[in-house]
């Protein structure tokens, strides 16, 4: 009797449904009957499927610190072999109640301008882009409030891949916090000869001693306007990604601090979290860089 059923639901789009029942010598009403029963099959079917997409995008979110929205969620889904449309994923998220993170706005600007020393130009020109990595690095500094005062973080970020290369963290924010940012990137190799390091005119990026690290390491230094924060929007957009997704507000000391921010950028935003390429697709930091590095090589 189903396959009779299954025949006649198949071709009622050609022809009527009184007809096929009276070709096929069945009843309507047990066609009608077969329907209601295979629907019923068909939706809990679909809620079946349904609960085991859920709980493959908790652990998704979980593992991306509860940050992740619908299209990192489905970019990582479809990484990991799962065919999904971005709309599905937006629904079952709803339905229960998983959210990812939005963007707080607005920071308080550590920038402290030295008047007397003279800065140097733009070379960005706010074109946060780069051709390849360690050839456009742009930095800046922001603080973490703990229970012991604030801990400042020093971090240089690479526009071709978007990974932090190089950051420090002290209870001060001297001259001392960015180069030994700056030495980190240079020590673990990411830094081209003659690359572009951006900052704003912060009487740290101005001083004597980063000027003459950065002549020893044979980089150019560039500067964005005073007073303008677009100008070096990109290492903005960083700190806004890390205090929104780090998932701490307020620390009691700052050894915590540090473990929990080193947690965060080197494991995670380097190595784990998703960003969407605008040729590539989703990959992670790291992923992309290898990615410059495998094409380079076969364009070689």
């Amino acid at each position: 009797m189903s396959e009779i059923c299954r025949f006649i639901h198949a071709e009622k789009a050609n022809f009527t449904v009184v007809l096929l029942c009276k070709l096929m010598k069945t009843a309507r009403s047990a066609y009608y009957a077969w329907v209601a029963g295979a629907g019923a099959g068909a939706r809990e079917a679909r809620r079946r499927a349904d609960e085991a997409l859920a709980h493959q995008i908790t652990v998704i979110h979980i593992a991306s610190r509860r940050n992740y929205g619908v299209p990192r969620v489905t970019a990582e889904l479809r990484r990991q072999g799962r065919v999904v449309n971005h709309k599905r994923v937006a629904r079952v998220m709803r339905e229960n109640n998983i959210v990812g993170n939005g963007r707080r706005t607005g920071r308080r600007s550590l920038t402290r301008a030295d008047t007397k020393a003279a800065p140097s130009p733009d070379l960005i020109g706010r074109d946060f882009t780069a051709a390849r990595p360690g050839t456009k690095i742009v930095g800046d500094i922001t603080y973490i409030p703990t229970a012991e005062g604030w801990l400042y973080l020093a971090s240089w970020l690479d526009l071709a891949t978007r990974e932090i290369i190089g950051y420090s963290m002290a209870d001060h924010h001297r001259a001392d916090l960015v180069v030994d940012a700056l030495d980190m990137a240079a020590a673990l190799g990411r830094l081209e000869p003659g690359s572009v390091i951006h900052s704003d005119r912060g009487s740290e990026y101005t001083s004597g001693q980063l000027q003459d690290r950065m002549r020893e390491l044979g980089h150019r230094q560039s500067m964005g306007r005073t007073g303008s924060c677009f100008d070096n929007a990109a290492a903005g957009s960083f700190w806004a990604v890390l205090k929104e997704e780090i998932g701490t507000r307020f620390w009691p000391d700052r050894a915590t601090a540090r473990a929990d921010i080193f947690d965060f950028v080197d494991p995670f935003y380097n190595r784990r979290r998703l960003r969407k390429h605008i040729h590539w697709g989703y990959l992670t930091p790291r992923e992309t860089r290898l990615r410059y590095r495998r094409d380079q090589g076969l364009a070689a």
